[in-house]
């Protein structure tokens, strides 16, 4: 069952899914010519990206013309992950267990299939969400690195990101912003991002210059990077939300 609620004037349309109310997010881009619907990689809001001169009247309707898709688009939506000893933790594509042992380094060390750490077990998991994001930074500096000397550009500034929307994106200033979660992604998935943000350091659009470009940059197959994440990506959202 899909309902429209609306709040007050100035906030945002929201779409009733069964028990959950998710706000309804309208985009308009110069290049779509159809409408498409997506639920956020961790089901908190809906998104509808139509032509520029398209109606909300429209968007609502398409939104309520798959409201059965929705529902058990989020009905697929991964359970939250406890972060606890002896629990799996997504590493770089690897699902490493969560060995603690309070005699242990407090610093997360990965050893044969597991993340060997110590300290108290109270705050382990934000202590392991420090660690990730830490991680992620010195990774994600080292690929904009990369792509930005095979770009021919200089390397921008690097930005880590929470969204719940979008794994990268790039400014009109020229800073790449990537969402900190990938790097519990395969390597390759998570480069495939950074390769995709760098290229619109050369094309501010997702045109066929832009499409060619990021297939010239990047080493591996877009498409099925692309597919990892709309099949995968919400799972990087189950252990820390």
């Amino acid at each position: 069952m899909l309902d429209w609620l609306r709040r007050a004037a100035n906030e945002p349309l929201l779409v009733k899914v069964g028990e959950a109310r998710l706000p309804l997010i309208i985009r308009r881009l110069p290049q779509a010519r159809r409408m498409t619907l997506r639920l956020a990689p961790d089901g908190s809001e809906v998104r509808v990206s139509m032509p520029r001169w398209g109606r909300n009247a429209d968007a609502l309707a398409f939104v309520h013309s798959r409201g059965e898709w929705l529902s058990q688009q989020l009905g697929r939506l991964p359970a939250r992950q406890e972060i606890a000893p002896g629990a799996l933790l997504r590493y770089r594509g690897e699902a490493l267990r969560i060995a603690h042992d309070p005699a242990h380094p407090r610093r997360p060390r990965v050893s044969d299939g597991a993340l060997r750490l110590g300290g108290p077990v109270e705050g382990l998991g934000p202590r392991l969400r420090r660690w990730l994001q830490a991680e992620a930074r010195l990774l994600l500096a080292t690929d904009l690195a990369h792509y930005a000397a095979r770009a021919g550009q200089p390397i921008p500034r690097l930005a880590l990101s929470s969204a719940r929307s979008r794994w990268g994106s790039c400014s009109s200033k020229g800073i790449v912003r990537i969402n900190w979660r990938l790097v519990m992604a395969p390597d390759w998935v998570r480069r495939s991002v950074v390769a995709h943000e760098v290229t619109h350091l050369l094309h501010f659009d997702h045109s066929a210059a832009f499409h060619t470009t990021l297939a010239a940059l990047f080493e591996g197959e877009i498409a099925e990077a692309n597919r990892w994440l709309k099949q995968e990506g919400r799972a990087l959202y189950a252990a820390f939300g």
